[in-house]
């Protein structure tokens, strides 16, 4: 049985599967209805109306119904789309056992402890019939899939047959019966409803009340289960029904049982805690599955998957009875696959066909798991995983045509796993003995070694080379010279697919796929929240492969993306362009036709296939955000232009890339005050001030102009400033033109016009107009000798004259222009931004021709557009700089960071955080140790990612330069790997800081120590499998450490005011006695709790006590108090309060509640500290680690990095 997923919860007493969604019903027995998406593993929704457990519940076919009953005698009926009840069915007198929607009908049947069957039109919202025989309670009652019958089972130890033709018949749509039918309903008066449903067979065999009964879903069979321990077999025709046979296994009540929908088997549960499979003709038991501590309460199958649920008391399973994955292989363009015990050949181009059947024998059928292909001799290897493991050697015949071949007898063999190594070799694992046997193709052993590792599986990885996978890594083994060639460190891989000419490899685990190359060098790592399925490679080298939902691809530099949703998992065999081949779950071949064009631009890309790329564009319709968002990612922007209509998105992308030439065209469409001023700023940047100047004209912004004439040296456009701020009545610009032009006079006249007769006296006599000075002061009437002495260390406020004047625009690097310019050229998308040179607006006349005087200035016409101001005149005409020339500027492309060489060296967290990588750092985590608190790890992310570097500061204006920090250099950087600053020593040291502080009683000061290192220990790396133990020692030191100590801290603030705190009290102080501490902490723990309860006088308990006191061997005074206690309390070993404590029977603490849970009570785990909890606190933030969600499932945490 292959668990696809549990759920922790009451006791599950009724189950239905949505026919089209993974969603799965479960009626609960404390009333509750669950909605789970048992794909995610999340719960979608509850239904909480029914007062008392409910039992009977059941997804409508089509609508967006289903219906429930319970033991408030209540028919429900439930839109799961509006999330509510529509209306309740009430008429039961007694608990309602099961109910279920007819496959076609409107209508409802129900089964009750009343004694009676119901069925209801949940349209009309009536009951049409009462079904009434059975004299005890009816335990369940269900519709033929196909025909008018139903089949119900009851207490009264029988199980009925009712034949509903003539209730169909009365309730069909007019027209749809005969007149004679109609003619025979009338001469029928139904009195007592026996006309609708009646008896037609009742089966009697059963010595004890019959549970469940079900039809077969096309044969003429029914089969029951009883509280007798056994299950029947009944075959029924249109005159009679019997017992076929019955098989015997079980040893309590069998609660349900059912056909399985497409092979010869019945599937039972029952109160003996295992659920049954057995053979429907034979009548034997196949297998067997049992839990520990659960009996089995209700089994359903899913209409049209290979799925199955049992609910049970803590909660349903939903699972498979065997693996759907078909085995298979291919071969250039030839597919092998095992389908119904046959050996199949699939040309791509053709129809597949059979070669020869499967010697199975006459044991139990196991369908294998592996096949490899050896296509010189032409033979095949299928793996078993049956008992140690078997493989068969068959040789296939050459001629496929050939009839007489399926009595060839294939070679057999011991192990877990064989694969084909050499032209006539192959290599077999053997698993327990961890030995590896090379045989050739006569089946004999030609050498043997031992594996260098534990290893859990070996793949082929070309001649004479194995892959080996362990669970912390996969391995790379020469079994010529049995000697390592490479090692990787990846957890539990489960499958390995190398790409066509052997250059890269694929290592697919459970939620993560890592691309390396032939020298299992780490190329990407991809994590999936959605099991992954299987995966191939193209003839590209991308690798292309599917999970649950969907078909994807990831590019060997670590591009991924989503190619198309799949309404079911297949099984990828070939990629051959747009086509991709595939198995699906019932082992036919399909081809999916998918669109490449996103994944071969993304990776003609990546390659610089620059001429591929642009044709790419021109012949494809590659459009969207997503494909926008990935080139600005990847540094691309220039190309994005050639995918952006959007005129805003255009400009910002146009200004991202410094394309200024289309930033210029999109501003003048959008006219837009903002978009002209980041061009201006743009262009600025990159000292294109003729673009500058057109653009402060077009915003008006005269002050920047002015400045920009000044830096530039362009005296004569500052004089026409100058005249314009004149004109305008501007003092602020007039004077700020007079100072960068260095004119004296314009500046005396100015302050002369404002009034301010000191500021002119001071600018004449500051620059030696003496003259002026004078004529300024006999202006204003004053002496010289009341004026103050001006400063004597002034100094002049004069601009230097230009030496060289910047006419055109600031040199750049000069390179070629690439091929997207030329076709953006070639294409016309601009034509160059002289359309401004004929905008009035932006036209300057030369002021020398103009002769105007302010008053005329004020009646200057304006045209539309251009400066819009009050009062002013236009700027002399300036042709707008073209853009349109032969050269082509842009700096150099940027190489590899290191940062992005760590992360993707390494799989380990703490490597991507050093990298800067703290979203993908975040995802691993939370896969790894479903840790999802991660503010109060930010001070150890900021801490490891601002130790990776140092720093050098050059000149004051200048960044200072950065210098990575690495864990040991190596010539290869695929190989370097960050420094990282917390280390094992560093966990080891607080760690004896935490010990030091519990000795002294310094609980708090502990508890942060021991919170500081589950904190500590994600961001630890070694690189040997015995520190990964040490690390997994110290969480559960750290775990056990802050539950004592909370506990303790606990009972220290509990008052002793009433008998239920200082019982509570006691409790606790003797669950502080069993968290694994040093011996030295546990002693000290015991001399509390032996002090306690001697104080409540539960001397028995105290006893206990000192016994375990003295088997610690504590010191000689210590434990001579603790023998001359116990000779006092032996005369009296009782106990004056009862506590909650069974030191005999095993038991963990809950972190939450801090209460015992004994052996056998359900108990849910934290995936980082393993802390263990009630499951009521299910989702719930741990509060031992305060990091990860009690009860989600993780990985594992992953510390391994390999050593250089």
């Amino acid at each position: 049985m292959l668990s696809k997923f549990e759920t922790k919860s009451n006791r599950v007493k009724g189950l239905s599967f949505h026919p089209k969604r993974p969603w799965i019903l479960a009626s609960l027995h404390n009333g509750s209805i669950q909605l789970w998406d048992y794909k995610m593993g999340t719960l979608i929704d509850k239904f909480e109306e029914h007062e008392g457990p409910v039992r009977g519940i059941a997804f409508h076919p089509t609508q967006p119904l289903f219906v429930s009953g319970g033991d408030d005698y209540k028919v429900k009926v439930w839109n799961w789309k509006q999330r509510r009840c529509l209306f309740t069915l009430t008429g039961h007198l007694d608990y309602i056992r099961t109910t279920y929607f007819h496959h076609e009908h409107p209508w409802i049947i129900s089964a009750s402890d009343d004694q009676t069957i119901r069925i209801w039109n949940w349209q009309s919202r009536n009951c049409i019939s009462i079904l009434t025989g059975h004299n005890h309670y009816v335990m369940c009652a269900q519709f033929h899939p196909k025909e008018d019958l139903i089949v119900s089972a009851s207490l009264d130890q029988t199980v009925r047959v009712w034949d509903i033709s003539g209730l169909v018949k009365k309730h069909a749509a007019p027209g749809m019966n005969t007149f004679e039918d109609n003619r025979n309903n009338r001469n029928q008066p139904d009195l007592f409803g026996t006309s609708d449903a009646v008896v037609k067979f009742v089966l009697e065999g059963h010595d004890r009340g019959v549970n469940w009964a079900a039809f077969h879903p096309t044969y003429p069979l029914i089969v029951s289960g009883a509280d007798d321990r056994q299950v029947k077999l009944w075959r029924m025709n249109e005159t009679k029904a019997w017992e076929v046979d019955t098989c015997r296994g079980h040893y309590n009540n069998v609660s349900s049982v059912i056909f399985h929908p497409r092979q010869e088997l019945i599937i039972s549960d029952s109160e003996d805690k295992t659920i049954r499979i057995w053979d429907m003709t034979k009548r034997t038991c196949l297998q067997t599955f049992k839990r520990e501590h659960d009996r089995f309460w209700v089994i359903t199958a899913h209409p049209e998957l290979n799925l199955f649920a049992a609910g049970h008391d803590n909660g349903l399973i939903v699972f498979k009875l065997e693996r759907e994955r078909i085995a298979s292989t291919t071969y250039q363009n030839t597919l092998f696959f095992i389908k119904d015990k046959n050996i199949r050949m699939h040309d791509f181009d053709s129809k597949d066909i059979p070669i020869m059947p499967l010697r199975t024998g006459s044991g139990t059928y196991t369908p294998p798991r592996t096949i490899s292909y050896n296509p010189i001799e032409n033979a095949l290897l299928v793996c078993y995983t049956t008992d140690e493991g078997m493989y068969e050697l068959y040789m296939l015949p050459r001629d496929q045509r050939n009839e007489g071949h399926s009595s060839i007898e294939p070679k057999h063999g011991t192990g877990h796993n064989a694969v084909f190594v050499a032209r006539n070799r192959f290599a077999v694992f053997n698993k327990n003995e961890q030995q590896i046997y090379i045989k050739d193709i006569n089946n004999e052993t030609t050498k043997q070694f031992k594996t260098p590792a534990t290893i859990t599986n070996i793949y082929y990885a070309g001649t004479r080379n194995l892959l080996m996978t362990t669970p912390t890594s996969v391995i790379l083994f020469d079994i010529e010279s049995r000697s390592i060639i490479a090692e990787l460190a990846a957890s539990n891989v489960r499958y390995v697919v190398w790409s066509q000419n052997m250059s890269m490899v694929a290592l697919l685990s459970k939620h993560s796929i890592i691309i390396a190359n032939k020298q299992l060098e780490q190329l990407c790592l991809i994590h999936e929240t959605i099991k992954i399925k299987s995966g191939a490679w193209d003839e590209l080298g991308i690798f292309i492969y599917t999970t649950l939902n969907h078909l994807k691809y990831v590019l060997p530099q670590g591009d991924n993306g989503i190619i198309r949703t799949l309404e079911q998992p297949v099984y990828l065999t070939k990629v051959a362009n747009q086509n991709i081949h595939c198995l699906d779950r019932d082992g036919k071949p399909r081809v999916m036709t998918v669109d490449p064009t996103e994944y071969h631009f993304k990776l003609a890309l990546v390659n610089k296939k620059y001429d591929e790329v642009l044709h790419i564009i021109q012949t494809s319709n590659l459009v969207g955000q997503s494909i926008i968002s990935y080139l600005q990612k990847k540094g691309y922007a220039d190309i994005a232009l050639h995918f952006v209509k959007d005129e805003n998105t255009r400009f910002d992308i146009a200004i991202e890339c410094g394309n200024i030439d289309v930033a210029l065209e999109t501003a003048k469409s959008l006219d837009n005050e903002e978009c002209w001023k980041s061009l201006g700023e743009e262009a600025l940047r990159q000292g294109k001030h003729q673009v500058v100047e057109s653009v402060y004209q077009r915003i008006k912004d005269y002050d920047k102009l002015s400045f920009l004439y000044l830096i530039t040296g362009n005296t004569e456009k500052l004089k026409k400033m100058l005249k314009i701020a004149e004109l305008r009545g501007d003092y602020m610009s007039r004077y700020h033109n007079a100072l960068y032009l260095g004119d004296v006079e314009e500046q005396i006249k100015m302050f002369k016009e404002l009034g301010q007769v000191q500021m002119a006296y001071l600018a004449a006599k500051t620059h030696g107009l003496e003259e002026e000075a004078e004529k300024i002061l006999a202006e204003a009437e004053v002496t010289p000798d009341k004026i103050s002495a001006l400063p004597s260390n002034g100094i002049l406020l004069k601009p230097p004259t230009p030496i060289n004047r910047q006419v055109e625009n600031w040199p750049l690097l000069e390179i070629s222009r690439n091929i997207f310019s030329n076709s953006m050229l070639q294409e016309s998308m601009f034509d160059g931004v002289g359309e401004w040179a004929n905008e009035e607006s932006s036209d300057m006349p030369d002021l020398d021709k103009l002769n105007l005087s302010a008053a005329d200035a004020v009646d200057i016409p304006l045209e539309d557009g251009g400066w819009d101001i009050d009062v002013e005149i236009p700027l002399p005409e300036e042709q707008l700089p073209s853009t349109d020339n032969n050269e082509y500027t842009s700096a150099p492309t940027q190489g590899m960071s290191r940062n992005e060489h760590w992360a993707r060296n390494s799989n380990v967290a703490v490597d991507h955080i050093a990298a800067g990588q703290f979203e993908s750092a975040m995802k691993i985590l939370n896969l790894q140790a479903g840790i999802v608190n991660f503010e109060v790890l930010k001070p150890m992310f900021m801490s490891v990612y601002q130790s990776t570097k140092s720093y050098l500061s050059g000149v004051p204006v200048s960044q200072p330069l950065s210098f990575p920090i690495e864990r040991a250099w190596d010539e290869n950087p695929h190989k370097l790997l960050p420094y990282v600053c917390i280390t094992y020593q560093n966990v080891l040291a607080k760690l004896q800081e935490a010990y030091s502080a519990t000795t002294s009683g310094k609980f708090t000061d502990a508890l942060v120590c021991f919170s500081t290192i589950l904190n500590m220990i994600p961001f630890v790396v070694v690189n040997k499998e015995s520190d990964l133990e040490e690390i997994k020692k110290i969480v559960t030191y750290a775990r056990e450490y802050i539950l004592g100590l909370k506990m303790e801290t606990y009972r220290k603030e509990l008052p002793m005011d009433n008998m239920k705190n200082i019982k509570r009290n006691v409790e606790l102080a003797a669950y502080f006695t069993h968290c694994q501490m040093q011996p030295a902490h546990i002693q000290l723990s015991l001399r509390v709790a032996i002090s306690l309860s001697t104080k409540v006088k539960n001397f028995g308990t105290t006893l206990i006590f000192i016994r375990r006191l003295l088997e610690l061997n504590p010191a000689p005074q210590v434990a001579q108090w603790a023998r001359s206690m116990q000779q006092r309390l032996e005369r009296n070993n009782t106990d004056e309060i009862q506590l909650d404590y069974d030191q005999y029977n095993p038991f963990v603490i809950c972190g939450y509640s801090y209460t015992p849970i004994y052996r056998g009570n359900p108990v849910i785990n934290c995936p980082y500290c393993n802390a263990s909890f009630k499951p009521e606190y299910e989702n719930k933030l741990c509060p031992i680690c305060q990091l990860a969600l009690i009860g989600t499932k993780a990985t594992g945490l992953n510390n391994i990095v390999e050593s250089k």
